[in-house]
């Protein structure tokens, strides 16, 4: 899947979202869409990097640390 097809299935499900709310003005949507898109990415790529914190905050372009902060926030560390 290439990046723009990822980014028309993103765009697809926010008009489904926003269909679905009937005229409902959301709250707080940055924050929710960042979390709902952090937490698969973060299990994707830390699989994809046998769970090695170094490896993976590199291809995220992230400080270890702040990696770390995000799986914790996620409940993704063992």
């Amino acid at each position: 899947m290439s990046k723009k097809q990822i980014e028309e299935t993103v765009r697809s499900s926010l008009e489904v979202y926003f269909r679905d709310l009937r005229g409902t003005e959301p709250d707080g949507l940055h924050d929710m869409m960042v979390r709902i898109v952090e937490k698969p990415l973060l299990e994707v790529v830390m699989a994809h990097a046998d769970h090695n914190q170094s490896k993976a905050a590199e291809w995220l372009g992230l400080n270890r640390n702040t990696l770390r902060k995000k799986l914790l926030e996620h409940k993704l560390l063992k």
